[in-house]
Order: C-alpha cells, then structure tokens, then sequence
C-alpha cells in the first residue's frame, strides 16, 4: 500500500510538472491568434515569483508552527497568474500537496485561468 501512495505521489508531481509547458503551449498559441497585452508575460513572471515566495514562508511558518498565510490568499494570488510559481514552490517546499480540499482548489483556479486566456485575453 506505501509503494502505490508513493507512485500516486509521483503521477501527480508529474502532472503538476506538466502544467508548466501545457500552458506555455496554450499561451502561444493563443498569443499566435490574438495579441496578447505587451505586459502579460511580466504579470505572469512577477505574480509566479512571489507566489512562489510566499510558499515558502508559508511552509517555514508551518513548520515553526508560526502564523500562517491563508489558504485563501494563496489562491486569489494564484487565479490571478501567479499559480506556476505556486506549482514548482509546491513541488520544490512539499507543500500542500497532500491536503485533497486544497488541491482541488488550487487546480480549479489554475483551470479559472487558462479558460480567461483562452477566452478573453
């Protein structure tokens, strides 16, 4: 039963790996059929950088069992272009990867967003 947890763990690091390039794919295309605003790639960058900061705090406070940001937080920062950085700090920190309510939410906003590029970006 450990083994099989552990190769579920796998599959879904995987995936979340795999976020990354599907929307680079998704982004260029979509920029090759309508241009997209000039600071769209910053936007991205910059809200994935913090995002990915601020998992990182987030998951130093966890464990000095210290005040903790929002799940919340996280997400509206995430819906708003910030979710690939939270995908790489939630594969590089460990962290809420485990907590299914949590990940269902997250990838419900990363899903919010790419239907907003395909839609009306």
């Amino acid at each position: 039963m450990r083994h099989l947890a552990q190769y579920h763990r796998r599959v879904r690091s995987l995936l979340s790996w795999l976020s990354l390039p599907a929307f680079a794919a998704l982004y260029l295309w979509r920029a090759s059929v309508r241009e997209f605003p000039s600071g769209t790639p910053w936007i991205y960058l910059a809200l994935g950088v913090l995002l990915f900061v601020v998992y990182g705090v987030d998951k130093r406070a966890a464990r000095r069992g210290r005040w903790r940001i929002s799940e919340r937080n996280l997400l509206v920062v995430g819906v708003l272009g910030g979710w690939m950085g939270a995908v790489v700090a939630q594969q590089v920190f460990r962290h809420k990867t485990r907590k299914s309510s949590f990940q269902w939410a997250f990838w419900a906003t990363v899903t919010v967003n790419a239907v907003v590029v395909l839609a009306f970006v």
